[in-house]
């Protein structure tokens, strides 16, 4: 086995170096079980920071259907295949009434490109609502419509088309108090009144049912219900992103 020495000069000169790396001293994690994570040294380490496993690292019966599928049929939906419509239906069986129909991805970065792509076609419009210090992906198509990274490092700021509201936080935001709801509200009121002014529509309101990357805020209570309906009647379309906050990520 290569020592760290040995793999940090190997990233160094074959791994792009804006593939950042955690710690100033960085770990050389070889295996993880469950919710831990192992060293080269064999020191554990419990995982609070790699939210990228629903069920905990190596889970038996994840490794178990995964291989099963892998030694039987690797393809897409051109052909019908039993598996992917039998899983849609246990899914949706699962979800609130009108949530019945699935596109499976490869990852939450094309979840919500296509979630994009759905409401301006279904609207011809771009013009899109996001929340301050948002994160939905790594696409361009995303990063442009995530003020935390188009207004972080490297980053270039929102097209016109991006409309931007406060970050809705009863604790640090611009409103505060258990009663600030309205205040935010208003502002996704405001945003709508100004795109209409400018005789457009509404394409789609895009966030995260609980900010990750923006601080692991919780919204006000109603927020979305409000918004989600100011903006359902401006003809727009709500996109949930629940990638990094869906059950068992956080």
């Amino acid at each position: 086995m290569l020592n760290r020495e040995e793999i940090i000069d190997l990233r160094k000169n074959h791994l792009s170096p804006s593939l950042s790396m955690s710690y100033n001293s960085p770990l050389h994690i070889v295996k993880g079980n469950g919710q831990y994570l192992f060293d080269s040294d064999g020191k554990r380490y419990l995982d609070a920071v790699n939210n990228i496993q629903h069920v905990g690292h190596c889970h038996p019966k994840i490794m178990e259907a995964a291989e099963k599928q892998f030694k039987n049929l690797n393809t897409n939906t051109r052909y019908i295949d039993q598996t992917i419509v039998e899983y849609a239906k246990v899914l949706t069986n699962k979800l609130p009434e009108g949530l019945d129909v699935c596109f499976f991805t490869n990852s939450g970065s094309e979840a919500n490109d296509l979630a994009l792509r759905i409401a301006r076609t279904i609207t011809n419009s771009k013009e899109t609502v996001v929340l301050d210090a948002g994160y939905h992906g790594n696409l361009s198509s995303l990063v442009e419509i995530s003020p935390y990274k188009h207004d972080g490092p490297g980053g270039v700021g929102a097209p016109d088309f991006v409309h931007t509201i406060s970050r809705p936080d009863k604790f640090r935001g611009k409103y505060r108090g258990h009663k600030c709801v309205d205040d935010y509200v208003n502002e996704v009121s405001s945003v709508i009144e100004n795109i209409k002014l400018k005789k457009k529509t509404v394409s789609a309101f895009i966030v995260e049912a609980l900010m990750g990357c923006g601080g692991q805020i919780v919204l006000p209570e109603n927020f979305l219900k409000k918004s989600f309906e100011l903006i359902s009647n401006a003809g727009g379309l709500n996109i949930a992103d629940e990638v990094q906050i869906g059950f068992g990520r956080m």
